[in-house]
């Protein structure tokens, strides 16, 4: 995949790669013999994207890991179908939060404690919140004294 899309075609036929900085990474990658390896490191990236999305984990982690892996493509002038998966996984990006519901996210996320997930009981009482002082008024009773 890489020589070919590396490879500068006779005129008038335009080259595979548009911009020259990736084609000289590509070559880069070619020259020094990375191939080997790196087709592993594509293949367990897949994975990793495939598996997340489907379980729901990190699901914006997983989905911006996709979306490298799509741009990676589209810069070597593979379109394909990666347009709109790119287009999804951008969505996935901003609707991490809600897609996390689906998925072990929705346990996973406030077992290794982010920010946004407090415990219920480390919320504080607030004077002057309606909310708040309707329940305590109903727990107290008719008297308004808590018990």
């Amino acid at each position: 995949f890489w020589q070919r899309a590396v490879a500068i075609p006779e005129p008038p036929a335009h080259p595979a790669i548009t911009y020259g900085w990736y084609r000289d990474f590509l070559q880069f990658l070619i020259n020094t013999g990375s191939s080997e390896w790196f087709s592993y490191v594509i293949v367990f990236g897949e994975l990793a994207v495939g598996l997340g999305l489907i379980l729901g984990v990190f699901v914006g982690l997983t989905a911006a890991g996709g979306l490298t892996m799509n741009l990676s493509y589209m810069l070597a002038g593979s379109a394909s179908t990666n347009p709109v998966l790119a287009i999804l996984a951008i969505l996935l990006i901003l609707a991490w939060r809600n897609a996390g519901y689906l998925g072990l996210d929705r346990y996973l996320l406030p077992a290794i404690g982010t920010p946004w997930w407090r415990p219920r009981c480390a919320r504080s009482h607030t004077p002057g919140n309606s909310v708040d002082e309707g329940r305590v008024a109903s727990a107290a009773g008719s008297t308004g004294e808590a018990r």
